[in-house]
């Protein structure tokens, strides 16, 4: 691992970009997301950057760049097209003990900027090292599409949340189960409020038993590939396992490895099972034409079919 990744707290920090076109205010846009005190040093501005400057998101100074613009500073960006000057610049942040990025040069970067996911409070980096942009995009625009729109709603529930939490519950392990099922409460994915979202918090607290986990049925299809995301999300969270003999083993080795396996000759068996395990995670594995009877498990148990329908029983 090359680079180490790491959030920096930048709010109020003195920070030195260097140049004041396209390239600066990209990053000059990023560094203003982050609340950092930012100060350009160019002979001239973008218009963008002007706009910055004029309503006071940023400092500027209209002038070349000089050693001592780095006295101070947290961070300094070269984002200049003159490589001479670039290297320059590295050298002075070198010495003077302060992190620079060179724009577009990786050998004179002490950091990197990963792609990123912003979901207010909750935020998802990506990097290659600089050794593959194009997938980190790919892999960024396919996380784009899992994560739901409504997560700087839930992280700043759960910010809000904690302390209480904390103090309801004694131990470390009581807490995370609690947070597991709230997260995964279908009712929170959908919340568009605050207030949604304590309704449920109560609804759980408020449970006789807190921690009885209601179990998932996947009827999955006879290509592996035909299984929707969400089946192989719960799959892969699984802490527990129910299939026939018939279940493909291409099927159930996509279900979490250390899971605990259940096998059962039918369907009328599911019930014992569930009932002997209520705190497990429980995914039942059932091909997508076999006869069964969804009567014998619980009222809120989930059912997913491989063409991406669910329903609740």
């Amino acid at each position: 691992m090359q680079y180490f990744p790491i959030f920096v707290d930048l709010v109020n920090k003195p920070v030195l970009v260097i140049g004041g076109g396209e390239v600066a205010s990209r990053k000059v846009a990023m560094l203003c997301e982050a609340q950092a005190d930012v100060l350009v040093v160019s002979p001239t501005l973008s218009d963008e950057l002007s706009v910055r400057f004029a309503s006071g998101d940023i400092r500027y100074r209209q002038a070349e760049y000089q050693t001592q613009d780095i006295d101070g500073v947290w961070q300094v960006w070269a984002t200049t097209n003159n490589s001479e000057l670039n290297l320059r610049i590295h050298q002075d942040a070198t010495a003077a003990k302060v992190l620079c990025n060179v724009v577009d040069s990786p050998d004179h970067c002490d950091f990197i900027t990963p792609s990123i996911i912003d979901r207010g409070l909750l935020q998802v980096a990506i990097s290659s090292g600089g050794a593959a942009p194009v997938l980190v995009r790919f892999l960024r625009e396919l996380l784009e599409t899992q994560l739901a729109a409504n997560l700087p709603l839930i992280a700043q529930f759960s910010q809000q949340s904690r302390p209480y939490i904390k103090q309801y519950f004694n131990t470390v392990d009581e807490r995370r189960y609690f947070w597991e099922r709230f997260f995964r409460h279908p009712l929170v994915s959908n919340a568009q409020s605050l207030l949604q979202l304590q309704t449920v918090f109560e609804e759980l607290l408020n449970t006789e038993n807190n921690f009885i986990v209601p179990p998932v049925v996947v009827f999955y299809p006879q290509d592996p590939e035909l299984l929707t995301l969400k089946a192989l999300r719960l799959m892969q969270q699984a802490e527990r396992v129910i299939s026939t003999k018939h279940c493909p083993k291409v099927i159930s080795d996509l279900c979490r490895r250390d899971a605990n396996r259940s096998p059962i000759e039918n369907s009328d068996e599911w019930l014992s099972v569930v009932e002997q395990f209520p705190t497990d995670r429980i995914v039942i594995l059932a091909a997508y034409d076999e006869p069964c009877n969804l009567s014998v498990l619980p009222a809120n148990t989930q059912v997913l079919r491989c063409n991406g329908e669910a329903f609740t029983l």
